[in-house]
């Protein structure tokens, strides 16, 4: 199995539950719990198949004079494996989550080299790392990035701790001289790690607070010590040498998992999509024609302004056509009343003869009852004397 395989598949069986959601992503708020379990491999800068992990170590004395010290001495190869981890935090509710975590990992021991023991076969037993670490972590919201809510939250933290690296009947024999290295020891040192995941919500399944998680972690501890002895089957099992190795402990793991957050309100109800208003009418468009005093007939510049108003009319194809007609406040209110409806005929009868149909136009008139500019009785005002032609 590979790591881009790990990761697919850890990919295809978050989609489908992911597609399900029913709610998006959130922050966590408040009090959570966590499981995951997935693949582990111990590193190995130089091979990347998952078949095997080779690991770096470096010899204490075996048998020679405390001032000599042998690195590099020898490799040890660890299948790949598996590890889970369990934990119980906190989340801000703005994207900051702080939790306690146990871990445990364990790889058996796929072949040993070096020691000047090679070839070495038979081998056999197990590493196992466990430990407790202090994690801060931060999930990341799209809205938040302008790019609206998602079901799906990616998520980075890191940690810190401590974690005992136990090797468990660690062995091999030399196929050339038999003797057999072995190591049934643990070591506890100072742990790190990163963590980079993603999560969707669960909501579908009825349970508010529900996450499905999918995530990498980079393991490591700083380098345990482990006591290690070198026999001869042959010679009674007696010890021939004995030391401690430090041994390099550094771990790759794919995880699935299930976040649960306690005590969360449930989701809000889906907004409701209020009905398109309906289109705002177009708006009315006027225009004045000027007219001079005690006078009906129009000024050039009064066709010029119905010309204007008939091939708009035409243009936005309007449902009807209002003309009204008005008079300044120089004579009697009769007078003007039928002055006013005169001008309103004359402006009807030319938009007439610019081709509008006589029954798209409606004809009022209203004296002197609605100046533009208010004037005492018997004031001659230029503005009052119009017809309004409006478009609607």
């Amino acid at each position: 199995m590979t790591l881009k395989r790990a990761l697919l598949a850890a990919t295809i069986l978050a989609a489908p539950l992911g597609a399900m959601s029913a709610a998006n992503a959130q922050p966590v708020t408040g009090l959570y719990i966590g499981l995951g379990a997935g693949g582990n491999w111990v590193n190995n800068p130089s091979k990347f198949d998952l078949s095997g992990r080779t690991q770096d170590v470096s010899g204490g004395n075996f048998g020679l004079p405390s001032n000599v010290r042998v690195n590099n001495v020898g490799k040890a190869n660890f299948e790949f494996g598996w590890g889970g981890v369990g934990s119980i935090g906190w989340g801000f509710g703005n994207g900051f989550r702080a939790e306690l975590e146990g871990n445990y990992r364990e790889n058996e021991v796929d072949s040993i080299r070096g020691f000047g023991l090679s070839p070495i076969g038979r081998t056999g037993g197990f590493q196992r790392t466990y430990g407790a670490m202090v994690n801060v972590l931060y999930d990341f919201d799209f809205a938040n990035f302008g790019l609206g809510q998602s079901i799906f939250q990616p998520y980075v933290g890191i940690g810190a701790g401590y974690a005992w690296t136990d090797w468990r009947n660690v062995r091999g024999q030399s196929a050339a001289n038999g003797l057999v290295i072995h190591s049934n020891d643990s070591d506890g040192q100072f742990a790190y790690q990163a963590i980079v995941g993603v999560g969707t919500p669960l909501t579908w399944l009825g349970i508010t607070g529900l996450t499905l998680t999918a995530e990498y972690r980079f393991f490591g501890t700083l380098q345990p010590e482990l006591f290690t002895t070198v026999r001869n089957p042959a010679a009674g099992n007696a010890p021939l040498a004995a030391g401690r190795i430090e041994a390099d402990n550094y771990n790759h793991s794919v995880m699935l998992g299930l976040r649960y957050a306690l005590f969360q309100p449930p989701p809000p109800p889906p907004p409701v999509v209020a009905p398109a208003p309906a289109a705002a009418p177009a708006p009315a468009r006027t225009y004045l024609v000027f007219f001079d005093w005690d006078r009906a007939d129009l000024t050039a510049r009064a066709r010029e302004i119905i010309t204007e108003a008939a091939q708009n009319a035409r243009r936005v194809s309007s449902t009807r056509i209002e003309v009204a007609g008005h008079a300044d406040r120089s004579g009697t209110p009769q007078y003007n009343q039928r002055l006013s409806q005169r001008r309103a005929d004359a402006v009807a009868a030319e938009l007439v003869r610019q081709g509008i149909n006589r029954d798209e136009i409606a004809i009022t008139a209203f004296g002197e009852s609605r100046p533009l500019v208010p004037t005492a009785d018997g004031v001659r005002e230029p503005q009052n004397r119009r017809v309004e032609i409006v478009l609607r």
